[in-house]
């Protein structure tokens, strides 16, 4: 298991200054021979050096760390730092600006608000260092104002570090964001036209079988017209016809471009009642409210998206022996939105990070329903959301604008 690239930074950053920290101790200590506190300054890098040990520890086998998490490895090192430099100078030590080093990481790893947290509370700590400092002479001259001028400094790089760094960190990950749902768009638009193109030489390959078996239908109807089960023959190969010429018209629609129209909310709300009780007659569609009076954006593919829907909360509901899926109307602002709710066992957490964008799984088809519909959804400006209801069963909320 890979640890999170931003604490293991942070905590290879921290194993290399506690090294520096060390050996500039000691050198400063025994070769420079500077007066300074050896065995606390030992002592608070023995403490730090436990800490890191703990922390890597605690963190060898988390993926993706919390920014809480981060925030408080940050205030670690800040404190650590704010200590060894009021035993070793404070506010006149030559590395005092080795505080806004945890400013800067704050910048690439956390949100806004804890970069301002952090910012605020290196800022604390210089200003704890230039308090707590005492009194300096050079030369006879009075050091103090040269020390809050160094101060002042500090604040304005801090603020501008901060600024600039958070900022450009911010457009990256914008940046990246965007090229991210790029490339899924246009993988997701391979596969469209790949099932397209299989879709398509599909159809063409069925034609003249079934236009055969009309023929033989026909011929047996003749010979034994009082037979059920050539009657009940008639109803799937009138299906099989009707969807064979619904799919021509919208492929001929869609190579034309001649798709989209402004259709009531009323008329979709029939075209789907009539269509639900075409092809599940088994199953009974609930309208919790009529239909409000507005129009959407349609096109030849709305109504199929929806019933993909429709057949997998009627898949859902088999599976659990249910017979009713409730249909609801909202409005909220511009947005039409209309949840089809199953009675059947909901989504796994798996099925709801995943479904929409990518080809699912699916032990009674190709797993395509609801990535198919999610594209024509947001191909109309549109979106599907999907989730669980606290109750029983999933929803699937169909959103459009209005026009």
């Amino acid at each position: 298991m890979q640890t999170d690239p931003a604490i293991s930074r942070l905590l290879i950053l921290r194993s290399a200054a506690i090294a520096v920290q060390f050996v500039a101790v000691i050198a400063v200590y025994f070769l420079f021979e500077y007066q300074i506190p050896l065995l606390p300054l030992l002592a608070v890098i023995c403490i730090e050096a436990i800490f890191q040990l703990l922390s890597i520890f605690a963190y060898r086998n988390v993926t993706k760390a919390k920014p809480a998490a981060l925030l408080m490895q940050l205030t670690a090192d800040l404190l650590f730092l704010t200590i060894l430099l009021s035993l070793s100078g404070g506010a006149t030590n030559a590395f005092v600006s080795l505080l806004l080093l945890p400013i800067m990481i704050a910048a690439v790893t956390v949100n806004a608000k804890g970069l301002a947290y952090t910012a605020v509370l290196a800022i604390a700590a210089y200003s704890f260092l230039l308090i707590k400092m005492p009194e300096h002479t050079m030369h006879q001259m009075q050091m103090t104002h040269h020390f809050i001028g160094m101060w002042i400094n500090f604040v304005i790089s801090a603020i501008v570090i901060a600024f600039v760094i958070g900022t450009l960190n911010s457009t990256l990950r914008a940046r990246e964001a965007t090229i991210s749902r790029t490339r899924e768009q246009q993988l997701r638009h391979e596969q469209l036209l790949t099932l397209d193109g299989a879709a398509a030489q599909v159809t063409h390959q069925l034609a003249t079988p079934i236009a055969n078996l009309q023929l033989l239908f026909e011929e047996l109807k003749e010979q034994q017209a009082d037979d059920p089960i050539v009657q009940e023959m008639a109803k799937p190969l009138a299906q099989c016809k009707e969807q064979l010429a619904h799919f021509r018209s919208l492929s001929n629609a869609l190579r034309t471009g001649e798709t989209q129209q402004v259709i009531s909310a009323k008329t979709l709300q029939n075209t789907i009642q009539d269509a639900m009780t075409l092809h599940f007659p088994e199953q009974s569609l609930q309208w919790l409210n009529d239909a409000p009076d507005c129009s959407i954006l349609s096109d030849a593919m709305l109504l199929p998206a929806i019933l993909n829907l429709l057949q997998n909360a009627v898949s859902a509901n088999n599976h659990n022996q249910q017979h009713n899926i409730e249909a609801k109307w909202q409005i909220d602002e511009q947005i039409l939105s209309l949840s089809l709710r199953d009675f059947g066992q909901g989504f796994s957490e798996q099925q709801m990070a995943s479904l929409g964008g990518q080809l699912m799984p699916s032990s009674d088809g190709m797993g395509m329903a609801v990535m198919l519909s999610n594209v024509t959804l947001e191909r109309l400006n549109g979106s599907l959301t999907l989730s669980n209801h606290p109750q029983q069963g999933a929803i699937a909320m169909v959103s459009l604008k209005i026009v």
